[in-house]
């Protein structure tokens, strides 16, 4: 009896140290978020201090505990694309912010679409009259494209302002098949379909090629036009040709071409704010009175009342089943909406879509929600943001209007299914395989022995009718003849200015434009309407670790080299990371996809240690 005693005494001792445990770090976390939650009251008169440390997205990705709990990176911090509009442009009629600071020093990038509108948003501020004053240890074309629009553009002594225009390689891997001894099956329709070269090729098709060099032809323009716009003594000519023409090093070569103002470190650049808009009572030299953006976000809120018009989001790959958010769940994103309408207060949607596409079946799904909504009479508009193709234009082709940016990625009409089996590989180590069939459908489609002409035909004829009714549904929603959307279609992507020359949308404009067509169609003001978001809600735990991991401006920064060399590598660098872990997702994705992996890419919001397992447990096996 005293053993059992004693045994039950150690395991109540455990019990009561664990619950004190949980309860000690549940405090912790309250205390932690509590400390780390913007103060509405700290807003005070001096500049709006944004540090642009990460990358733009359109719907960040909810933390992943497992990979915080187990001490894996992060990867780049997040920064939602509406947040920063938001703030940045209740800035201008804000008689306390006297002004606006950029800090891009930390910037890992954003597409295109994106950085245009943030850029016409610090433009606003601009206008208004008020300083905006931009810094950075390193210039590239992103964080060039926003800092364009700034009155004082300033760059580190060490710095460099580097501008490289679109392009770049990717990887293909049929050599490497070939050598492996993989046999990759691929059914597609679609000239310019290129998402699956990689898989049969060693190098990128003519078509391809063609058309992914006009894409980037007319980005690159849409680019240079915005910039100059913004800031006409820049002489992007010139140091586009040759970067070190005027200067022995290129951060004098920056201020020669008029690229920036002036060369100071960070001390210099915050005494400069300082003259502006007072010093902080810090005793640091680079100190000036400031609001952290987190701060004055938290003291304006979105407006309430009025019409409400929902604004659905689907960002990321299109996915079959529930999803986080960063990510398309066909499940959750349709869930979400008929919910909302379930509750008839919604008087209008808006979609905005910053996705490439996936699952054929998830993207049906999405827009049969979405035509559930048109059943109800509420007028649909759709607003496409940095990429809106594929799969994610398949959805589009409910709307009433259509509307991207000049920069927008789009198009990509086109299906393929690609998948491996190992018959040649497993030959090699002398490994066979026999059975019996009844019919010729029988084990198929074989990984161990391959594919027969029966199930060639099936996979080959479900692509093609998948194409065709991606072909209707434009050719109904557009208002196009069939064969000229087979002429448009065919898997080529078209950037927004084209789309909207060839009637693949109907105008240019913003999310913010999106809201104010679908206010007109409800005959009501624009700013006189309330905005629900549908997204998915973070979990308990994930709230409390976007608190803990900060929000816009984290205050603390990554670790990371942040001088311009190192960050040329690390860019591309987490490009070829991206490519390889959108090769294992192809291939572990369904069956038949709409999908466009040709479209331009940013840095994924992606935990690196997630990335190398997923590439280790599902590329490399």
């Amino acid at each position: 009896m005293s053993f059992a005693k004693r045994a039950w005494r150690v395991l109540v001792a455990i019990k009561d140290g664990l619950a004190l445990l949980f309860l000690l770090l549940f405090f912790w976390l309250l205390y932690t978020v509590l400390l780390s939650s913007p103060n509405a009251a700290s807003v005070k008169d001096g500049a709006l201090l944004l540090r642009m440390d990460g990358i733009v997205v359109e719907q960040p990705v909810e933390p992943s505990p497992t990979d915080a709990l187990g001490g894996a990176e992060a990867g780049p911090a997040q920064m939602r694309l509406r947040d920063l509009v938001h703030g940045i442009e209740k800035a201008v009629d804000d008689d306390q912010v006297k002004a606006l600071v950029l800090d891009f020093s930390g910037f890992m990038g954003g597409g295109q679409a994106s950085l245009a509108r943030l850029g016409d948003a610090v433009g606003k501020v601009r206008k208004a009259g008020k300083p905006v004053l931009a810094y950075s240890t390193s210039y590239f074309d992103d964080s060039y494209q926003v800092a364009a629009n700034a009155s004082e553009i300033w760059l580190d002594p060490l710095g460099q302002a580097i501008l490289q225009g679109p392009g770049g390689s990717q990887p293909y891997f049929k050599g490497l098949a070939d050598r492996l001894g993989v046999n990759v099956h691929v059914y597609r329709v679609g000239t310019y379909k290129s998402a699956i070269e990689p898989f049969t090729r060693t190098e990128a098709s003519p078509e391809a090629k063609a058309a992914n060099q006009a894409l980037a032809d007319t980005l690159w323009e849409e680019w240079k036009t915005r910039v100059q716009r913004a800031r006409p003594k820049a002489q992007l000519a010139g140091v586009i040709a040759d970067p070190l023409s005027k200067g022995s090093n290129l951060s004098n070569a920056a201020v020669a071409f008029g690229l920036v103002d002036k060369l100071g470190d960070s001390t210099a650049f915050g005494a400069r704010v300082a003259e502006l808009v007072g010093r902080d009572d810090d005793d640091r030299a680079d100190a000036f009175n400031a609001t952290e953006f987190d701060a004055f976000l938290a003291a304006n809120p979105p407006q309430t009342g009025g019409e409400k018009i929902g604004v659905l989001t689907i960002a990321g790959t299109i996915v079959d089943g529930e999803a986080p958010s960063g990510t398309a769940g066909g499940d959750t994103i349709s869930n979400l909406l008929l919910d909302a309408l379930a509750t008839d207060e919604l008087k209008a949607l808006v979609v905005r879509i910053d996705s490439g596409g996936g699952s054929v079946g998830a993207s049906e799904k999405i827009r049969q929600a979405v035509m559930a909504a048109k059943a109800k009479k509420l007028p649909v508009v759709f607003s496409m943001g940095d990429v809106a193709a594929s799969g994610g234009y398949w959805v589009a082709m409910t709307g009433d209007r259509v509307i991207a940016e000049p920069s927008t990625i789009t198009g990509s009409i086109g299906v393929f299914s690609v998948f491996p089996t190992l018959e040649r590989t497993l030959g090699q180590y002398g490994v066979t395989s026999d059975g019996v069939t009844t019919t010729p459908l029988s084990g198929q489609p074989d990984i161990l022995s391959g594919t027969n002409a029966a199930v060639d035909r099936i996979f080959q004829g479900g692509v093609e009718d998948i194409y065709r009714r991606f072909t209707a549904l434009v050719s109904a929603s557009r208002k196009i003849d069939v064969k000229r959307v087979d002429e448009l279609g065919q898997g080529r992507i078209w950037a927004g200015g084209t789309a909207r020359q060839l009637g693949l949308i109907d105008g240019f404009g913003s999310l913010d434009d999106a809201v104010a067509e679908a206010a007109r169609l409800i005959k009501a003001k624009p700013d006189a309407v309330e905005r629900v978001y549908l997204e998915p809600q973070p979990s308990f735990v994930g709230s409390i670790l976007n608190s803990v991991l900060g929000g816009v401006n984290s205050a603390t920064r990554s670790n990371t080299a942040t001088d311009g060399y190192s960050k040329m590598v690390q860019r591309r660098t987490n490009l070829l990371i991206s490519g390889l872990y959108d090769a294992g997702s192809i291939l572990h994705g369904p069956a038949i996809q709409v999908r466009c992996l040709a479209c331009p890419a940013t840095v994924r919001p992606v935990p690196a240690e997630k990335m190398r397992r997923v590439l280790k447990e599902k590329v490399f096996k």
